[in-house]
């Protein structure tokens, strides 16, 4: 949509810039206002979805927009984030009085957002933008609540209980290969033990055939001796 800054008059500018200023450093309850750096005549905001409604624990998404002759003219209101609601439409467009015959110049931007907070709370059937659901609303509420419950936990939540945009378990998932720069770890245990079984039997090799050697020696010494013995029982 185009801006509008170039056709409001200066002292008009001068007004909407001294209430955005003022919503965004003092906002109504459940209400964040975002400025439009760019374009004073675009307004964002976000809504908190009214308790004991089926919109609570929602954060719903919506826009202002201020035309070439506001004040005399009103705002017009849209929703950005899906909603099943009777007064808006399926486009995100608002249908409330405060943006038609009941606006006044003098009524200012904090009271049209707490008029669209208050919307929530109490729909209005009889203005329906969405037909099916001022139907739901007049003949079976239970539905009504509970399309409207969805809808809320599908958009304004994030997903199906709002859990869909939850931070992922660092533990889901496939996990990274530990100690992928040492080939010995890497291996496993088993494979460090190979050098030290190697190792082992080597020094268990060279022990057996050092206790042969020696056992070698000692037999030819015994038996010298014994020959020696029976030369001398010879001489005798």
């Amino acid at each position: 949509m185009n801006s509008n800054v170039e056709n409001l008059p200066p002292h008009v500018l001068r007004l909407v810039y001294k209430e955005v200023s003022a919503l965004a450093a003092d906002p109504p309850e459940g209400i964040k206002v975002y400025p439009s750096d760019e374009d004073i005549t675009e307004l964002l905001t976000a809504i908190e979805g009214p308790e004991g409604t089926p919109f609570a624990g929602g954060i719903f998404r919506m826009r202002l927009v201020l035309g070439k002759d506001f004040p005399a003219v009103p705002p017009k209101g849209y929703f950005l984030t899906k909603i099943f609601h009777p007064n808006v439409g399926h486009k995100g467009e608002i249908c409330v009085n405060v943006l038609k015959r009941d606006w006044k110049a003098e009524l200012g931007l904090r009271h049209v957002l707490l008029t669209i907070k208050c919307l929530l709370i109490h729909p209005n059937p009889e203005s329906a933008l969405n037909e099916e659901a001022g139907r739901l609303l007049l003949e079976d509420y239970a539905e009504y609540e509970s399309r409207a419950r969805l809808l809320t936990e599908i958009h304004a939540m994030g997903g199906p209980g709002g859990t869909s945009g939850a931070p992922q378990d660092p533990n889901d998932g496939p996990q990274p290969k530990k100690h992928a720069g040492d080939p010995m770890k890497r291996a496993g245990p088993s494979a460090a033990a190979v050098p030290a079984a190697l190792g082992n039997g080597a020094n268990g090799a060279s022990t057996t055939t050092s206790n042969s050697n020696n056992s070698s020696s000692t037999n030819n010494v015994a038996g010298k001796k014994k020959a020696d013995k029976k030369r001398a029982l010879r001489r005798l």
